[in-house]
């Protein structure tokens, strides 16, 4: 079975994948980084990168456009016909996108006879209009899933999996950091920031850090610059500046997940009652107990067994603490969390399951 596979990245990710690489560097170069980088291998199906499996990243024009560049195809062609050409140099089966979002009825219907079928992950939420040119919509939320069958798109739970290179870091038992949280901060996500704004505060007491992503307006009004201009509503509260270092992602995540004893994670407003975003494979995979709000986990992913929830954002600084106090409790669910992950959610085990989708289309 041949396979495209296109993964999806945030632009702050490829900036930072890009400053590390050559100017001018070569498709294999941008796409042995990425692999080698983890980014999102917690999605990346076995065995990708091979022959069998191409994998790509169309929002990184600059690697999509090295791949042109060495076929001959010029610089002014658009990165969807590059798409196309992959997968028809490919002679892929199955095309399986990340970011549907881009590659509405009217791409689909220009790939190349080789492919077979049309597959797409779609976190919630989704206009599930968008979704029924696809011949399957996966995820692993299964009210999301539940509602695109309604409207009679094609469904199948496919979930995440624990990523190999998450072991090391997972064996590491000096972890200096108390509470990590990683991702973006928003006011708009006011369930969420409510907790980061409590855990915050903890700082002095506990050790915690924050590796968050900012946009360029809240740079700017945090800038010198921006201290004299009107953008105060732009402004990170107080005690999230205090804890916030730069974004991090992959690799340097996974060591930063390998340093902690928690790693608070939160559900955006968005989500509904389902959980089971990457960044609980990613911290459980690496060794960290996660502290998390309540809602349906994926199976395995049990409170007070391999993972803790919080119900309130003062629950979660209680919890947080009490767990810290409790070294060995701590220290004995994220072993739990991350055998579980490991034996349950393993990449053969994702692999099958999607070998499996496929054959029954």
């Amino acid at each position: 079975m041949k396979i495209f596979q296109n993964i999806f990245a945030y632009q702050s990710y490829l900036t930072y994948l890009g400053s590390r690489l050559p100017t001018e560097s070569s498709f294999l170069t941008w796409r042995d980084s990425l692999v080698e980088d983890r980014y999102c291998a917690v999605h990346y199906i076995d065995p990708a990168g091979d022959g069998d499996v191409f994998l790509t990243c169309n929002a990184s024009v600059a690697m999509q456009r090295a791949w042109a560049r060495e076929q001959g195809m010029g610089t002014r062609v658009q990165t969807n016909d590059i798409v196309l050409a992959q997968v028809e140099e490919h002679r892929s089966e199955v095309f399986y996108t990340q970011d549907p979002g881009h590659y509405g009825r009217e791409f689909l219907r220009r790939l190349p006879g080789c492919v077979r079928h049309r597959v797409c992950w779609q976190s919630p939420p989704a206009n599930p209009g968008d979704l029924a040119a696809y011949d399957l919509v996966v995820n692993n939320f299964p009210t999301s899933l539940a509602e695109y069958a309604k409207q009679g798109v094609p469904t199948a739970y496919f979930s995440p999996s624990f990523d190999p290179a998450m072991a090391p870091y997972a064996e590491r038992t000096e972890r200096p950091i108390d509470v990590v949280f990683v991702g973006g901060y928003s006011r708009h996500h006011r369930n969420r920031a409510v907790v980061l704004e409590a855990v915050a505060e903890l700082h002095g007491r506990l050790h915690v850090v924050f590796a968050l992503d900012r946009s360029r307006l809240t740079r700017l009004a945090e800038s010198p610059l921006g201290w004299l201009l009107p953008l105060e509503r732009h402004r990170r509260p107080k005690a999230i500046r205090a804890v916030a270092a730069q974004p991090m992602f992959g690799r340097d995540m996974y060591a930063l997940f390998g340093q902690a004893k928690i790693v608070l994670n939160g559900a955006v407003d968005s989500a509904g009652q389902d959980r089971g975003n990457m960044r609980c494979f990613e911290a459980i995979g690496c060794g960290a107990l996660m502290l998390s709000d309540p809602g349906n986990y994926p199976e395995g992913m049990v409170e007070g067994e391999t993972m803790v929830t919080y119900r309130s954002a003062k629950d979660a600084c209680r919890v947080a603490e009490n767990l810290l106090e409790d070294s060995m409790r701590c220290s004995e669910i994220a072993k739990r969390g991350t055998e579980m992950l490991r034996d349950r959610y393993s990449k053969s085990a994702q692999w099958r399951r999607f070998v499996t989708l496929i054959e029954a289309l």
